[in-house]
């Protein structure tokens, strides 16, 4: 009885703290910001990489969520489906960016992320 219960005890454990660590849309939201800044300010390839992933990562992240002002609209609302839109043509541009960067053109890599500052003041103005 007692390994059971130790057993159940670390599951209950595991799936707190997989929940815990998933991210909010607006933690996944900064970790686009911070990363954005960065892609743009570095002279490094590599950085401008790992930039690039963590923004990717975080706007997929964010597309399993709902952002606070749409969270009386539900799931299957034409104001979700927008928002998760919006970061599909995010997604696209990083996907861009980052095909650049994975080519070493880190300039050019760095000249198409400028285009992401448009598709988040759209969606910003829409859903923040």
């Amino acid at each position: 009885m007692g390994k059971k219960m130790m057993a159940l005890m670390a599951a209950v454990l595991l799936i707190a703290s997989t929940v815990a660590m998933a991210a909010s849309v607006a933690d996944n939201m900064e970790t686009i910001a911070e990363n954005y800044g960065k892609v743009l300010k570095s002279a490094s390839t590599d950085v401008v990489k790992q930039g690039l992933e963590a923004m990717r990562a975080a706007a997929q992240d964010a597309q399993k969520g709902i952002p606070t002002k749409l969270k009386s609209k539900g799931e299957g609302s034409a104001e979700v489906k927008d928002f998760r839109h919006g970061l599909d043509l995010l997604i696209g541009q990083i996907d861009g960016a980052l095909a650049l960067a994975n080519q070493g053109k880190t300039d050019e890599a760095k000249k198409a992320a400028q285009d992401f500052k448009l598709t988040r003041d759209t969606y910003h103005k829409k859903y923040r």
